[in-house]
């Protein structure tokens, strides 16, 4: 599992805001991004909302052109590549988008929306699309028959089993899930992360995930980037980071995770404040405005992502903090808060999850 699949290099990408009787803003939405996502893992990217990481992931897909740097696939500069080698490059690189109620055309049957990546690229004749359309929905827990009905018919749980569906209808390398189930009730993501990881492991998919929320990451990533404003600022493999984070914003990260046992870790500071304003972001350190380890030389000089052990850390005090993290036998698994997660340890497919229309 180290052949890079996914890689980005120096990746920038910046929004200029016109403005008639002012100066232009600019805003660095991602900021010098350097990562690499191996072939058959599931590689998150996490932090809070605005650090740039639905951008990133935009970037990846290149559904949107970097300001500066270079997505590469399978060692392929993106930016170079002819209109066919993007179309061929689309049917290996999919995504799950995050709102189920809007990624699907209401004005579309099920088997219709399926089928359409099949279409677009050609692949089979018109039985043998309708064919891998009803298999594919067995795959995710529906049923064939499910395919002449419309969207508006299905539950939001249902709606992103189709969307998974129809992500990987083609038979794609990488899927990219752009918090793939933030927008569904507590009680059905279990249903929809067990279906993913199912069908990761059964078709030896490379999984991205965009998320905000580190308990769902916690239970399925190998390996973590966490983001804030705009930059990577630690990334490491995912029972290294959450047992022993080496950044302050990482820890202050895990401090927000529910944990129902008592004593399963050490009290850890809360943040104060809110992020920095992206348009003129704080010299040096952009997080040592709300960090409690926050030196002087944090203020003025800004720390390289540098590696650290099995990590890489962009923090100049890493090696001397001791920071609290979640030890990896304390991961949830009781009823209660960690009910959406009990069925990932079954290790076997969803397939109805009484959810039927």
């Amino acid at each position: 599992m180290n052949e890079v699949v996914l890689e980005a290099v120096g990746l920038e990408k910046r929004f200029t805001r016109k403005r008639l009787f002012a100066p232009d803003t600019v805003v660095r939405a991602v900021n010098g991004v350097d990562l690499a996502v191996r072939r058959g893992e599931t590689y998150a990217i996490v932090g809070e909302s605005g650090c740039g990481k639905s951008t990133m992931a935009r970037l990846l897909l290149t559904l949107m052109k970097p300001s500066d740097g270079t997505v590469l696939y399978e060692g392929r500069d993106t930016a170079g590549m002819s209109e066919r080698e993007l179309r061929a490059l689309r049917r290996d690189l999919q995504v799950i988008f995050q709102d189920p109620f809007s990624s699907l055309n209401p004005q579309m049957s099920v088997g219709a929306l399926i089928e359409e990546p099949l279409r677009v690229h050609g692949i089979g004749t018109a039985k043998e699309r309708r064919a891998k359309a009803a298999e594919m929905l067995a795959r995710v827990g529906l049923r064939p028959e499910h395919a002449d009905r419309y969207p508006h018919e299905f539950s939001g749980g249902q709606r992103q089993r189709i969307g998974i569906a129809r992500a990987l209808v083609t038979g794609p390398q990488v899927v990219i899930g752009d918090e793939p189930v933030s927008a569904l009730d507590v009680s059905i993501q279990a249903q929809v992360i067990n279906i993913l990881a199912a069908l990761k492991a059964e078709m030896g998919l490379t999984l991205v995930l965009i998320a905000h929320d580190l308990a769902v990451i916690r239970h399925m990533a190998d390996r973590v980037a966490v983001m804030y404003l705009g930059e990577v600022i630690e990334e490491a493999p995912a029972d290294d980071l959450f047992a022993r984070p080496a950044h302050p914003y990482t820890a202050a990260l895990m401090a927000a995770i529910p944990i129902p046992e008592i004593g399963a870790r050490p009290p850890a500071a809360t943040l104060e404040g809110e992020p920095p304003n992206p348009v003129a972001p704080p010299p040096g350190c952009r997080f040592h405005p709300r960090c409690p380890h926050a030196r002087e030389n944090c203020r003025t000089d800004r720390p390289a992502l540098r590696p650290l052990g099995d990590r890489r850390v962009a923090c100049h005090y890493a090696e001397e903090l001791t920071l609290p993290g979640i030890a990896t036998e304390t991961r949830p698994r009781a009823p209660g808060v960690a009910r959406r997660f009990a069925l990932l340890d079954a290790r076997t497919k969803e397939t109805d999850g009484g959810e039927r229309p």
